[in-house]
């Protein structure tokens, strides 16, 4: 081999390698499959995955080898290969072409012929690669072994009698979850794949297993028997279940959607998918989905058209806004996840109607700096790249599953991560130091963090700090912390698309989301939201609600919508609708409508365009959909003026007792994710409770296990005690999104035993 480059005009660090004839450039250290795959020649693969760590143990992908003019002695593994400069590689030689079919010999031995009943037959790798290299009639007599399934939990279905042992699950759950929770057992032909202690994937994502095995040994249990691939239409949407829009594909079959599963997009999710994303469509199923509009009469509720039920909307409006204040009369409430098209229509209803209280804002309590939604100051693949890592008030892994990955791959890279939270929660990667204090003293501990001389560091600022009542001065201390370190602040959007509805101009120019909670009003529209579950003070919510007259945009007709809705208009969700968000780094994606409406629902931006139709508004002339685009972005720049926040807004903190904290479970973030049956049985889904500091709780006379009072200003739960050392001393942790921690919001609680 010469010293000499083969092609001198080679870039930097890249060596030359000839792949069945064809010359390419490849970087040093680089594998002769990964050269390969960049010329799109094909070679046979089942461990080689490019996203995970080499392994070179299934063997398929052996080939013949050149250097210096003489063969190598045997075919090597293009996955474990590197490329060095002149080496001739051969692919479809007859010596690599035989080694690649015994190789196939052996991995056929024990694989049963279940086929026709595997849930993997029509997209299975071992099954394509199988006719192009397999033999007709196995030369092996003897008895297949048999290996017994273990149940991995609600969402990942296991027949290990398929499996190959390519160990691709073993290395997702090390090397991209950090749980580390398959391995191999036993040795030889005795090897077994499994978990060891028999326990269900507790990683939040687990439903990527299913997307990396190459064979029909780990499959969706949810999708398990329903269809085969060839009955199944592809169509591309989002994750609306957090900020970083994941894009995905729906797997459709006549109008219902089976399965999700990831779209690559190596600058927002990669190749990977959460399990909130994967299967919160069970949830769109749901038996109290709204399908027919309904008009209350009395104590209960009729069906009616769409016309009577637009005609009563369309009443209640005009008679909300006709007296002397105005439109000051009426508010209108918005979950953070609807669509750019319902957002701007939403907010020409409310100019046209004269109202100024029309927020997205629904879970935050401190707005009294008037903060909104804003992009990250990084894109999310630079995460990666940076040296050091601040997570304030966050439980990242719940919150954004996918962040909290790319904050893993940061520390592979050895970005040191720093943690100021009032509970100190698990994370799949090292900490450098943590400040676990009560939600008062994140602002104070914040500023004594030391991040070295990093020459790149990010802020992350998550849902626990964003909805605090100590929001406002901890947005304070993060930017005073990001300004002294020259710091990147990335504030996650409290909701999927609450940074697009923020450019759309669902803000107020008067109440906010509390004050109008706070101060009722006389009548509300509420859109996509569960009045129930959804709101930071829910019973504020309820009472103002209860006492106002209701239109509600709803995708559930679920009992709190009922409990204080006067008319029901049923509308899809992101899922079953063509809808543009706008993702926690500022960029915008557009679905597709996938699934098929239920009923007699509609898509939300036709219902809002009939109704501002007929209330006579301005704005609502437009037929369809590129239509409504078309005007959307000179009527968003205009009403979303800047608005300055009022510390009068925000109520006096009491001083007694513990300090709440409140984070979102992680599959009851919303109303679909809460209904999906599956998500609800996974393991992280611990139920209502409250954890405690061992030191709290021995003062207050309380076991582990023990059932408390825990009273606020304005609600009072009775909870399940869970003694937990990692919350700070002074702090009663809950979770939101359940019924029996939903009266609990406010700044400090007062525990005793029940």
């Amino acid at each position: 081999m010469s010293a000499q480059p083969v092609n001198p005009k080679l870039p930097p660090d890249h060596v030359t390698v000839f792949i069945d004839g064809v010359e390419c450039a490849a970087p040093k250290g680089s594998m002769i499959i990964q050269a390969a795959d960049k010329a799109g020649i094909p070679i046979p693969r089942f461990c080689y995955h490019d996203k995970l760590p080499i392994a070179a143990n299934c063997r398929m992908c052996l080939v013949e080898a050149e250097m210096g003019g003489k063969p190598l002695p045997k075919p090597q593994p293009a996955c474990a290969t590197p490329v060095a400069d002149g080496m001739k590689v051969f692919t479809r030689s007859d010596k690599a072409l035989q080694s690649q079919r015994n190789v196939m010999e052996f991995l056929l031995i024990n694989h049963p012929l279940d086929c026709p009943i595997c849930d993997q037959g029509g997209e299975c790798e071992l099954q394509d690669l199988s006719l192009g290299y397999g033999r007709s009639v196995s030369r092996f007599s003897e008895r297949k072994r048999v290996v017994a399934d273990e149940d991995f939990g609600p969402l990942v279905a296991s027949d290990m009698t398929r499996c190959i042992q390519c160990t691709r699950c073993v290395r997702f759950t090390a090397d991209i979850a950090g749980t580390y929770e398959l391995g191999g057992m036993q040795r030889g032909e005795n090897l077994q794949i499994g978990t060891y202690d028999g326990k269900p994937l507790t990683t939040e994502l687990s439903g990527n297993v299913i997307d990396v095995c190459p064979v029909g040994a780990l499959t969706n249990k949810v999708f398990r028997f329903k269809a085969r691939p060839w009955e199944l239409t592809a169509r591309e949407s989002l994750g609306w279940h957090d900020a970083l829009g994941s894009n995905l594909f729906h797997h459709v079959r006549r109008g219902e959607i089976l399965r999700s599963v990831p779209r690559d997009n190596e600058a927002v999710n990669e190749c990977w998918l959460s399990d909130r994303d994967r299967y919160a469509h069970q949830g769109l199923y749901a038996e109290d989905r709204a399908s027919v509009p309904l008009i209350r009469d009395g104590e209960n509720f009729r069906e009616a058209t769409w016309d009577e039920a637009l005609a009563e909307a369309a009443k209640i409006l005009r008679e909300s806004t006709s007296s002397n204040s105005g439109g000051d009369d009426l508010g209108v409430l918005v979950h953070p996840a609807t669509s750019n098209e319902e957002g701007a229509l939403l907010a020409r209803l409310a100019e046209a109607l004269g109202s100024g209280n029309l927020d997205h804002r629904i879970a935050q309590i401190d707005l009294s700096d008037g903060a909104t939604a804003e992009a990250f100051g990084m894109p999310v693949a630079e995460l990666e790249q940076a040296g050091a890592i601040v997570i304030v008030g966050s439980n990242l892994r719940h919150e954004v599953p996918l962040l909290h990955h790319r904050v893993r791959r940061a520390t592979l890279r050895g970005a040191k991560v720093h943690v100021v939270n009032p509970v100190d929660f698990e994370f799949a990667f090292p900490v450098a130091s943590s400040g676990i204090v009560p939600p008062s003293q994140i602002a104070s501990v914040l500023a004594n963090v030391d991040v070295g001389d990093a020459n790149s560091v990010a802020v992350i600022v998550g849902g626990v700090a964003e909805n605090s009542p100590h929001a406002a001065a901890i947005r304070k201390a993060v930017a005073d912390f990001a300004a002294a370190k020259n710091a990147k602040i990335c504030r996650i959007p409290q909701g999927a698309n609450a940074l697009g509805l923020a450019r759309m101009g669902v803000l107020p120019a008067a109440r906010d989301a509390q004050a109008m909670l706070r101060d009722p009003r006389k009548a509300y529209v509420v859109y996509g939201l569960e009045p129930g579950l959804d709101f930071a003070d829910q019973h504020a919510a309820l009472k103002a609600l209860g006492d106002a007259r209701v239109v509600a945009f709803s995708h559930y007709a679920c009992q709190s919508t009922r409990r204080v809705a006067d008319v029901i208009l049923p509308i899809g969700a992101i899922s079953e609708i063509e809808a543009t968000l706008v993702n926690l780094e500022g960029r915008e994606q557009r679905s597709q409508a996938a699934g098929k409406l239920r009923g007699d629902a509609r898509p939300g931006w036709r219902v809002l365009r009939a109704l501002g139709a007929m209330l006579d508004a301005p704005g609502f002339e437009f037929t369809d959909l590129d239509g409504l685009r078309a005007g959307i972005s000179t009527v968003g720049a205009a009403s979303a003026a800047t608005r300055s926040g009022d510390a009068s807004r925000l109520p006096s903190l009491p001083q007694q007792g513990l300090e709440l904290v409140v984070s979102q479970a992680i599959y009851r973030v919303d109303a679909t994710v809460r209904r999906a049956a599956a998500l609800q049985a996974h393991p992280l889904n611990a139920g209502p409770r409250a954890a405690l500091n061992p030191a709290d709780a021995s003062a207050l006379g309380i076991a582990d296990g023990a059932m408390a009072k825990f009273a606020t200003a304005v609600g009072t739960a009775t909870l399940q005690v869970a003694i937990d050392a990692r919350v700070a001393q002074g702090v009663a942790w809950v979770e939101s999104g359940f019924g029996a921690t939903a009266p609990l919001s406010s700044a400090r609680v007062e525990v005793r035993p029940a």
